[in-house]
């Protein structure tokens, strides 16, 4: 469930690619009304009344806020960059996530997470390849602010869920709060679309959705702890498809940086599977 998660979410950042010269913003509206159709189906059909403790709003909002600005940033660097590349800046969210936990929730950071940390920006740096004559340099580090606010959306979604909080009643604000952001932009500059970049950002949608089920399916047959690793399969899946269909083949330096990234994230999976065999 969670490689067939990583292909709907890789098949999603191809097509925000596929629907051509676009704001992001304006993507990213499609793309989270589709969520938002989802998720308000969901608390219908089972009657579930999408209602948030007052002392929870502070987290809902920091999660929403966070979120839309992780996805505007993604969207903008699928636009200018490798797929591949974007989509590994993304992965970073898991790491920005223990830090933001450490800061926010107070949690501990053990040595081996801090060294797997270290290791996953060390891989970013590969990725991003900082200098004044990269001309890619300014979408890289927006692609990174996109991991950073996704970090810190995952660290409010642990503060939500533990309290409580069911998970389409987050994405279901998730998704309205986004929209209704961007709205205003979309009546003040949309930007004229033809009738195939609609279906596309559609089927963007429709993939974004369909990641967010099956990864919710997936941590529901099997600790996150277990199985996370698995989540690096979209890194391939991103490569193969920007490889076929836009030509793309990602330099020497991206691909250490993958390796290292991915390595850390591997570390992190060897390490949550003793502590969880400790248990």
């Amino acid at each position: 469930m969670l490689i067939l998660s990583a292909f709907f979410f890789a098949c999603m950042n191809v097509s925000v690619r596929l629907a051509g010269d676009l704001p992001s913003i304006q993507k990213s509206f499609f793309r989270n009304l589709v969520a938002a159709i989802f998720a308000a189906i969901i608390l219908g059909k089972n009657h579930i009344v999408p209602k948030v403790q007052k002392q929870y709003w502070g987290a809902l909002f920091l999660r929403c806020a966070f979120g839309t600005l992780g996805i505007l940033c993604n969207f903008y660097a699928i636009d200018h960059l490798l797929v591949a590349d974007a989509s590994i800046l993304n992965k970073l969210s898991p790491f920005f996530a223990i830090i933001f936990s450490f800061l926010i929730l107070k949690e501990k950071i053990t040595p081996v997470q801090g060294a797997c940390v270290l290791l996953a920006f060390i891989g970013c740096l590969f990725v991003v390849k900082p200098g004044f004559q990269n001309a890619a340099l300014i979408p890289a580090l927006i692609g990174v602010c996109g991991g950073l606010g996704a970090g810190i959306a995952y660290t409010m979604v642990r503060v939500l869920g533990t309290h409580g909080v069911k998970g389409p009643i987050i994405v279901f604000y998730f998704s309205a709060f986004s929209c209704l952001f961007v709205l205003p932009y979309l009546i003040f500059d949309y930007t004229p679309m033809t009738g195939k970049q609609l279906v596309t950002l559609l089927m963007a949608g429709l993939f974004a959705a369909g990641g967010q089920f099956t990864i919710t399916a997936a941590y529901t047959y099997a600790p996150a702890g277990k199985i996370s690793i698995f989540d690096y399969s979209q890194i391939i899946f991103a490569t193969l498809l920007g490889f076929f269909l836009f030509g793309e083949i990602p330099d020497c330096y991206s691909f250490i940086g993958y390796g290292l990234i991915i390595l850390a994230s591997l570390g992190m999976f060897v390490y949550n599977m003793k502590v969880i065999k400790c248990r």
